[in-house]
């Protein structure tokens, strides 16, 4: 029986993909095998021995301590792409507020609410002053070509946007997935200098954090809309306020309001909305509880933040995998100590993620005894050593 805590209210569809045969789940035990969570902080959470994974039912994994985890030998899942449409969705919802200014005309429409019999002849009036443009032809920048990067340029596309693109990383997969008409950027420097609209869908790393500043923003058109729907560390909310202030900026809406935001003038925060919707809970924890599952009965890892991505079919003998250092001579002992057993390789995997590999292995053996594990766990630099039973 395998136990699954979970630290926030997980969707059922997605707590429905374990079996009640074989997994429990609660809110609160002891000696949980994995943790299901959202947006609960772990930096302060005592991780208990006995957890192996940890996943998270969203994209982004800064409430969990990612280094912590991995000397702990405990695999981290997230789930991009799960939420990607419902961000995407109001990625283009802002991209059309930020051209019309809608929603200032709203809030002035309010205002002449006790005008009465006037109002009509009152908005004919004031409409002027919340003129804007259309998107058609405008050109997009769009930085990060990811999961959802990739459903904003297509819709952009299709909305007769100018998009281009820039990601030095981009996956094979997510490049197949891009419409033919979007270009391709090969320096921040131009696509900045092109753009009318900017959107953000770019990783929080030490090299992104605060990509929108002072420098960056010369870079860029003047009434250039700035979109921050990824991380709100990513913009320097000091060097916002002063483009806007100098009308370098034209507008920035981002996900991630704070006090100094809010203040600002020509800025719309929107409290953390892109993946609040019904779909993409559900979707997350489908997604974060098949990954989990998966990686306790195969012992397959995807999507994993930390660990190696590491997929092989089963055969019909015992599985056996392994976490450990990625150093010399590892992987020679382990196959000493199977020979020696007289335990044949029926099929093996060995991949690395930084310091970290991960090793499956099929054997022909209905089982692997607890000898063998011991043997396995007392190689110096070996983490974690799981086995399966034949199928």
């Amino acid at each position: 029986m395998y136990k699954i805590q979970t630290l926030n209210k997980i969707d059922q569809e997605g707590l429905q993909v374990f079996p009640s045969t074989t997994y429990e789940i609660a809110n609160e035990m002891a000696d949980p095998d994995a943790i299901v969570l959202r947006s609960f902080s772990m930096h302060d959470m005592e991780l208990p021995q006995s957890v192996k994974a940890i996943a998270r039912a969203g994209a982004g994994v800064n409430n969990i301590p990612i280094a912590k985890c991995t000397e702990k030998g405990i695999v981290v899942f997230n789930t991009p792409g799960a939420n990607a449409n419902g961000v995407k969705e109001l990625v283009i919802a802002s991209l059309l507020l930020a051209s019309r200014d809608v929603i200032g005309g709203v809030q002035w429409a309010k205002s002449i609410a006790g005008e009465g019999e006037k109002v009509p002849v009152l908005v004919e009036k004031g409409k002027s002053c919340y003129a804007g443009s259309e998107i058609k032809g405008k050109t997009l920048a769009i930085m990060g070509l990811g999961a959802i990067g990739v459903l904003v340029a297509n819709a952009a596309q299709s909305l007769g946007m100018k998009v281009i693109g820039y990601d030095p990383y981009i996956t094979v997969d997510h490049a197949w997935n891009l419409h033919h008409d979007i270009i391709r950027a090969s320096s921040i420097e131009s696509i900045l200098a092109k753009a009318d609209f900017i959107t953000l869908h770019m990783p929080l790393l030490a090299e992104t954090t605060g990509f929108v500043n002072a420098e960056t923003i010369k870079l860029m058109k003047a009434g250039v809309k700035i979109l921050n729907f990824a991380r709100g560390e990513l913009v320097v909310d000091a060097d916002i306020k002063a483009a806007i202030e100098a009308k370098k900026v034209g507008a920035y809406f981002t996900d991630f309001p704070n006090a100094d935001l809010l203040k600002m003038d020509k800025v719309v925060a929107i409290p953390h909305l892109g993946a609040s919707t019904s779909e993409s809970e559900v979707n997350c924890a489908i997604m974060a509880a098949e990954q989990v599952r998966n990686f306790f009965e195969n012992g397959n890892i995807r999507n994993s933040v930390n660990f190696p991505a590491a997929e092989m079919e089963r055969n019909n003998g015992a599985r056996l995998m392994i976490t450990n250092k990625n150093i010399p001579n590892i992987i020679s002992q382990i196959t000493t100590i199977l020979a020696q057993a007289g335990i044949n390789i029926d099929n093996m995997l060995n991949k690395n993620k930084g310091d970290i590999a991960y090793n499956i292995i099929d054997t022909n053996n209905a089982s692997l005894s607890d000898d063998i594990v011991a043997k396995m766990k007392a190689i110096d630099g070996v983490f974690m050593v799981r086995t399966l039973p034949a199928k």
